[in-house]
């Protein structure tokens, strides 16, 4: 499999992974994410058992704050997903990578381009304007969505922190570790008993994520970044086909602008720094 080819599956997958959390959005969020990061924990302490890979990390601070940003920013993209239009929702988790780049400055010392300002404010103003003519969307829920991207953001330096010291795995490891306990507390004072239909919609999110960051580390393993990464705003066209043809869910014109608006500002952003790398 090339990695184009594991790009498009990653890409597809985790607009899978959308659709299935839209479908049981009459479960309380936290209770989503209990059984998404059980899920996880099994299956990433298996696959470390079976490589014989020790799940000690090195860096705990990093580790620990990677497992809450990353707890915190799921917990408010499932919510938003459950509140507004699939492709506004998605479309607002694609701001992370903006906010990567500004706690970046600050966490990796790494430094800012004039162009990229220019980019922020393509990408802010294309939210502003898809919460103002999304009539699916509050400004409360546009607001937790860019927190959601803001806390994906810190993840990444979190992550990009640790990567030349830990395991991939042991990094995702350290998700569902602090997930279990924070959801698992709530979910065992206000659960609410999935049928079988839930319970397949909550594997499927389970497995279908993993799958889907496999594909993804094994694109980036095998093409360029500046390659295989533009992919993923393929993303937003699955949501716009999902979000119309499964639930129903009409865009208007200027709801299409501040998508595209978003899409312009990340991916000029992205684009722009891979070519000067």
């Amino acid at each position: 499999m090339s990695g184009v080819q594991a790009m498009l599956l990653a890409t597809f997958l985790f607009s899978a992974m959308n659709v299935c959390v839209k479908y049981v959005s009459h479960l309380p969020v936290l209770e989503i994410v209990f059984f998404r990061s059980l899920f996880s924990l099994c299956i990433t302490v298996f696959y470390l058992w079976l490589k014989k890979i020790s799940i000690r990390g090195k860096n705990y601070g990093w580790l620990v704050l990677r497992g809450i940003a990353g707890t915190g920013s799921l917990v408010l993209h499932f919510f938003t997903l459950q509140k507004i239009h699939l492709a506004s929702a998605t479309t607002l988790q694609f701001l992370s990578p903006i906010f990567s780049a500004i706690l970046g400055v600050w966490i990796l010392r790494e430094r800012l381009r004039k162009t990229d300002y220019l980019f922020f404010l393509i990408s802010f103003l294309g939210v502003v304007i898809l919460s103002g003519f999304d009539v699916s969307i509050r400004w409360y829920n546009a607001a937790l969505g860019v927190f959601s991207a803001m806390l994906a953001g810190l993840a990444y330096n979190s992550i990009r922190k640790v990567k030349d010291s830990e395991h991939p795995m042991v990094v995702v490891l350290f998700f569902p570790l602090v997930a279990l306990p924070v959801t698992g507390f709530y979910t065992i004072f206000n659960f609410v008993l999935p049928s079988l239909k839930d319970f397949l919609f909550l594997l499927a999110i389970g497995l279908i994520t993993q799958m889907a960051q496999y594909f993804m580390a094994l694109a980036y393993q095998k093409e360029a970044i500046a390659k295989v990464a533009i992919l993923r705003y393929l993303g937003i066209i699955y949501a716009i086909f999902f979000g119309y043809f499964l639930f129903d869910e009409k865009l208007n014109f200027l709801s299409l602008v501040g998508i595209v608006l978003v899409l312009l500002g990340v991916g000029g952003k992205s684009l722009e720094r891979k070519q000067f790398h």
